[in-house]
């Protein structure tokens, strides 16, 4: 709070600072009163919540009632005879890596759709292409739908033929002014956190992003694979070189500018 000291939130024990106000003795400080994080900071968040017990069929009817007459997009959520419900998901997808998907490739038709065909079956050979970036896709899914699934389904949607692992569902929330991040495990059932949290987005909301680094289970993929991250990363770190360059050519050009302007001039 007194130096603006930025951490991660699951580092906040580990950080030992020594910053006071004028008359605070050291005995004063502690994590607590000097780690603040800024309001408009986004914190990922990577230690599980506490689940909540398993709601009764009486409670989800209940609950499905509430979510429906908050939906103003006709997006309901349907209550079946088992006990379980469907419904609407959007998940956003925030990637920022190029997908590998077939070339060549012809649209999904109904027909395709129907019959379950799949495409990327059809041909070896394959493209890659960003997506566009914060792009939106509605599912429906049922409230046993997994989050292994969703992702599964959102790459079948696409056609994107990387493995599945490279890819994780985070559920996004605003909170006291923060935007809290937290990836899903795979077992989790989104569509049970979307009838909990209700209809609107800005409390609750699904994203697409990449594997964390650390997770990613590397000898799952194929040599092509591998070489072709390496040459992303290597365009990525050349496109860093040259914004870097182009930002000190500017700040240099300007002052050079203004040394020109001040010659010549008293003082």
């Amino acid at each position: 709070a007194d130096c603006r000291y930025t951490c991660h939130q699951e580092c906040r024990s580990l950080i030992q600072l020594d910053c006071r106000r004028p008359g605070q003795s050291q005995s004063q400080l502690s994590p607590e009163s000097t780690l603040v994080p800024p309001c408009s900071q986004n914190v990922t968040q990577t230690v599980e919540e506490e689940k909540p017990e398993p709601l009764t069929v009486q409670e989800i009817k209940q609950k499905i009632e509430k979510y429906n007459a908050k939906v103003t997009n006709c997006l309901l959520m349907k209550l079946n005879d088992d006990g379980t419900y469907t419904g609407f998901i959007k998940v956003h997808l925030k990637l920022r890596r190029p997908v590998t998907v077939p070339a060549g490739i012809r649209p999904q038709s109904i027909y395709d759709a129907l019959k379950e065909v799949n495409l990327a079956d059809m041909t070896d050979k394959r493209t890659s292409f960003y997506l566009p970036l914060d792009a939106i896709k509605q599912l429906h899914i049922s409230s046993t739908t997994t989050v292994s699934e969703v992702i599964q389904g959102l790459l079948k949607k696409f056609m994107v033929v990387d493995n599945p692992q490279k890819f994780a569902l985070f559920k996004e929330m605003r909170k006291d002014g923060q935007v809290l991040f937290q990836k899903l495990p795979h077992t989790e059932c989104p569509l049970y956190l979307r009838l909990l949290a209700g209809p609107d987005t800005d409390v609750l909301s699904f994203v697409l992003k990449e594997n964390e680094t650390g997770e990613v289970e590397w000898d799952a993929f194929s040599i092509p694979e591998l070489q072709n991250f390496l040459m992303i990363l290597d365009k990525e770190e050349k496109d860093k070189i040259q914004q870097v360059q182009r930002k000190y050519e500017k700040f240099k050009q300007r002052l050079q500018q203004t040394l020109k302007e001040a010659r010549g001039k008293p003082g």
